[in-house]
């Protein structure tokens, strides 16, 4: 397994003493979402996904972890189209698509728009890889890198995600690569939303891994 942890800020001290328990039954089980980015809980590698149906681009829902099944995939969470940093990713991601489906990979990534608002991005940014919406953000508080955000982001986060985003919230972008059994094998989490995994260092971590997942598969890991 590889693994890249970004951690600034103070984050590290937040992944490693906060971890997800599973409460008993009648137990308040509510996500706290912290105030800060620097202070989310995410999964890490070694850790499964949860289960998801996510909207696409058309509104059609999709079950996340039987997409995940049919291919090792790389997983991106995104804030939206309307964020510049997140569009200079999509295109990177899309200029190394091709790259990633020959070695055995598909590429989704997820973000906080309504799927209208996933249509429109990747019209504009002509991305032939998988779009799904979190428009809610029930699943980035499930992976744990959910944060409350700025004041100035509360009036348009609302209309972005079609009125879904009620919290508020914005995801601090990461990348996951993860084996067809929805385990992480690989993770990039960043505070800073300026900073994004670049995609040749992401081409040569997903290579690295697609030989781990393999050797693993032949062994019956």
């Amino acid at each position: 397994m590889i693994t890249l942890l970004v951690i600034a800020g103070g984050c590290l001290s937040a992944i490693e003493s906060g971890r997800a328990i599973i409460a008993p039954s009648g137990v308040d089980t509510t996500i706290t979402v912290p105030l800060k980015p620097e202070d989310i809980s995410p999964l890490l590698p070694g850790e499964n996904i949860p289960g998801a149906w996510l909207p696409d681009a058309g509104g059609k829902l999709t079950d996340l972890n039987a997409l995940v099944a049919q291919r090792p995939s790389i997983l991106v969470f995104y804030r939206g189209g309307w964020c510049p940093y997140c569009n200079r990713q999509l295109s990177g991601l899309q200029e190394i698509e091709q790259d990633l489906n020959k070695m055995g990979y598909q590429v989704i990534a997820i973000s906080t728009d309504s799927p209208e608002n996933l249509r429109q991005t990747g019209e504009k940014q002509h991305l032939s890889y998988t779009l799904l919406s979190d428009a809610d953000l029930a699943l980035s508080k499930k992976f744990g890198i959910a944060f409350k955000s700025p004041k100035n982001y509360d009036k348009f986060l609302p209309q972005t995600s079609g009125g879904k985003n009620t919290g508020k919230l914005l995801p601090v972008p990461s990348v996951f690569i993860l084996n067809t059994k929805g385990n992480i094998r690989f993770e990039y989490i960043n505070p800073d939303f300026t900073e994004r995994l670049s995609p040749g260092l992401l081409k040569a971590a997903a290579a690295a891994l697609i030989k781990e997942m393999g050797r693993s598969k032949v062994i019956g890991e």
